[in-house]
């Protein structure tokens, strides 16, 4: 993935990020108190009501979506400077983290389809492999900074 790529990726899901944070906030609360009304789910030995985790989940997932939208440009600015396959990967593995991670749940809490949440953690081993090729990306960034024939 090009480094122009990562940095649109990263400015369009950062503001889809924002979107969904901000649906989250004023708009969601009542549509899951009607859709989930009376359900609840066992969470850490509580029992709670479905709509309250569910707002939750979603908020997690734009959560992770902003977060890994900030990955992005930061893999953005470094493969403009730097390109390497590192870099490549680490864009392509937090764009799909993103799309799997965040996109499973707020599939899984708009439509109510639980078996998107066997997506999810598909996703965070994208954002792991992602980080893990960030990581690579610097360090091939720092050997090639600190040769003085470049």
């Amino acid at each position: 993935m090009s480094a122009r790529w990562c940095l649109w990726l990263g400015a369009l899901f950062g503001g889809l990020g924002v979107g969904s944070g901000a649906f989250a906030a004023h708009g969601l609360s009542g549509y899951f108190q009607t859709k989930y009304a009376d359900q609840t789910r066992v969470v850490a030995g509580e029992t709670i009501p479905l709509a309250r985790k569910y707002l939750g989940d979603f908020k997690t997932g734009a959560e992770y979506q902003l977060t890994h939208a900030l990955a992005l440009l930061a893999v953005g600015l470094l493969a403009d400077r730097r390109p390497s396959r590192w870099c490549r990967i680490a864009g392509i593995s937090f764009t799909l983290g993103i799309l799997l991670f965040s996109g499973s749940l707020y599939g899984l809490t708009l439509l109510g389809i639980p078996v998107l949440g066997a997506i999810t953690p598909l996703g965070g081993v994208a954002f792991l492999v992602g980080w893990g090729s960030l990581a690579m990306a610097a360090l091939e960034v720092r050997t090639t900074l600190s040769d003085p024939a470049v």
